[in-house]
């Protein structure tokens, strides 16, 4: 049976009914013989409302409680997504950072991995479950929670992906795939077919943020063959 990971951002899971489109594709990848790890951002503007409400509270923003604090949106949306697994008939388990053991320095806001063990998602996966991790987080070399910066998602799924030696991660964005540049910016931005990670790092530099650059260097340094596509493309 394949692995494979896929990563879901804050527009895939907004609200409820992109939460239960996104576990009826779980369910549908599940169901044409994949193992799947599902990787989840917090929904749509969570985080942001979480900085807002921490810049209400206090204008002394210490990076140890800042990370406790954004870590809760992703645990959020893997609950609500295990939720809406259960309710398909979809056996699944959710998990932090922290619980998948991926390891982190100890940079609070922009933490980087230094590994990922991974022996709870391979007893879950062996088990029969679709495994949901909180994006973006994980847990450092002196046991405190962490979180990884712009596009900790991405590196979560494809750390995990090289971990498991998952046969693709799939990245699911608002957009159609990988394009030429951001499409919010240019209005004719071109879809690209297939890309080299050589080339996505030089359209992340300038400008193509379908993906963060740590990501794409790790799917290269481990040969994690990448599949970018819209959430709202229907099967």
């Amino acid at each position: 049976m394949t692995l494979i990971v896929q990563k879901y951002g804050g527009t895939s899971v907004a609200d409820p009914d992109r939460m239960r489109a996104v576990a009826d594709h779980i369910a549908f990848t599940r169901s044409h013989g994949s193992d799947v790890v599902a990787v989840v951002s917090a929904m749509g503007k969570s985080t942001d409302n979480l900085i807002k409400l921490a810049n209400e509270v206090s204008s002394v923003h210490p990076g140890r409680e800042m990370d406790m604090l954004l870590t809760t949106g992703e645990r959020v949306s893997m609950s609500l997504l295990c939720m809406a697994l259960a309710d398909r008939g979809v056996p699944a388990m959710s998990f932090t950072g922290s619980q998948v053991g991926i390891i982190t320095d100890t940079s609070h806001g922009k933490a980087k991995i230094l590994e990922v063990r991974g022996d709870r998602l391979r007893d879950a996966l062996a088990e029969g479950r679709v495994c949901v991790v909180a994006g973006f987080q994980g847990v450092s070399t002196a046991k405190e929670i962490t979180t990884l910066g712009r596009g900790g998602s991405d590196t979560t799924a494809v750390a995990i992906a090289a971990a498991l030696d998952a046969d693709a991660c799939e990245i699911y964005t608002d957009v159609p795939g990988v394009l030429t540049t951001d499409p919010r910016k240019v209005a004719d931005a071109q879809l690209m077919q297939q890309v080299s990670c050589d080339e996505m790092l030089e359209l992340a530099s300038l400008g193509a943020a379908v993906l963060h650059p740590r990501a794409v260097e790790i799917a290269r340094n481990y040969g994690v063959p990448l599949v970018v596509g819209s959430s709202w493309t229907d099967e």
